[in-house]
């Protein structure tokens, strides 16, 4: 058996041949986007030819390729799966995910992983120690003879047009869920966006705050490395998000209303409201809320992250409940300095 090979793909030679090699399997995104996310590369050569291929992001493996010529592609397959499943429980990760096209879903059942959801473009698997089931096992579930409403938000920070949406949903609903999006990639926290969302509603009786654990992050995460067009990605991401929230989320959660906040401003939130009525519809009904506006402008979070950077909190009152102010208030220096090395404050 050919031995498993570290790929150092710093090293141009490496990335050149490990990049041609993907390229006559149909894989040929190698933006920054995805590739700058790559934790541990291994490969499989013979002689000097590669042969197979994967990759490690977190705990997502990607970039998984074998050449399906001859008898040891199989075989190839189960090592590169087995040595990058082996590096995370090195490193204490025992949940892990992989995003890949429909074809190869029966392939990586055979090694462990369960489909979460299938579409034409993608599939995303897991396996590991904590299951979509395990999750959901979590979460306190309410009888299905209520109305029962789901709102997915990251609330970078939470304003006065996310309580807006909340409370439409509470008004209109006996149980509202409300899942935040599980990423550190804000300039708040997911520990203190939780915090703002659980204390901005904490009159609303029938809300309950759920972290989206790995279940409902950005669907911009999602790699895509295996989509060929650019114009695809947004509807592929959002179809899985979508899958995963109709199939899992809602039906074991008795979820009958999905709420959005609209977006005049965002052509990919709009495709992404599309995509989610499209999926969702009619098990799950979407339903599309006009955006909350000051003085004729829409209340938007990137606005209250501007202000936070400008120094000018006096604006916020007009943007934020007053839980939010007190929290701005009393990490002010702390945010600032977060913006100051770099973290993006763009974005909705």
């Amino acid at each position: 058996m050919n031995d498993i090979v570290e790929l150092n793909l710093s090293d141009p030679i490496i990335f050149k041949q490990w990049q041609e090699f993907l390229i006559s399997l149909n894989i040929n995104d190698f933006s920054a986007n995805e590739v700058d996310k790559i934790d541990q590369t291994i490969g499989i050569f013979e002689g000097e030819r590669l042969v197979a291929t994967g990759s490690i992001a977190g705990n997502i493996l990607k970039y998984i390729a074998v050449c399906n010529k001859g008898r040891e592609s199989g075989t190839y397959f189960n090592t590169i799966i087995s040595d990058l499943t082996m590096r995370l429980a090195q490193q204490n990760i025992f949940h892990l995910f992989v995003f890949t096209k429909p074809e190869y879903v029966e392939s990586f059942k055979h090694v462990g992983f369960q489909a979460i959801a299938v579409s034409k473009q993608g599939a995303i698997l897991e396996s590991g120690d904590y299951l979509i089931q395990d999750y959901l096992n979590s979460i306190v579930k309410f009888s299905d003879n209520q109305s029962i409403a789901g709102i997915v938000m990251n609330a970078n920070p939470f304003t006065l047009g996310h309580r807006y949406l909340i409370e439409t949903a509470a008004k209109e609903n006996d149980q509202v869920y409300v899942f935040v999006v599980n990423t550190d990639a804000s300039l708040f926290s997911t520990s203190e966006r939780t915090q703002l969302i659980e204390a901005g509603t904490a009159d609303l009786d029938n809300v309950t705050v759920v972290n989206g654990s790995d279940y409902m992050v950005s669907f911009a995460t999602f790699p895509a490395y295996f989509i060929k067009s650019q114009a695809e990605i947004v509807t592929y991401q959002t179809t899985l998000d979508a899958l995963i929230f109709k199939n899992w989320i809602a039906k074991t959660l008795h979820i009958q209303t999905r709420y959005l906040g609209s977006e005049p401003h965002s052509e990919t939130t709009n495709i992404y409201n599309q995509v989610l009525k499209d999926v969702l519809e009619p098990e799950v009904k979407v339903k599309i809320v006009d955006r909350k506006k000051v003085d004729q402008q829409i209340i938007s979070a990137r606005d209250v992250r501007e202000n936070i950077r400008d120094n000018h909190l006096e604006k916020l009152s007009q943007l934020v409940p007053q839980s939010t102010i007190n929290f701005i208030s009393s990490n002010l220096s702390n945010l600032q300095q977060r913006i100051q090395k770099g973290m993006n404050i763009d974005g909705n």
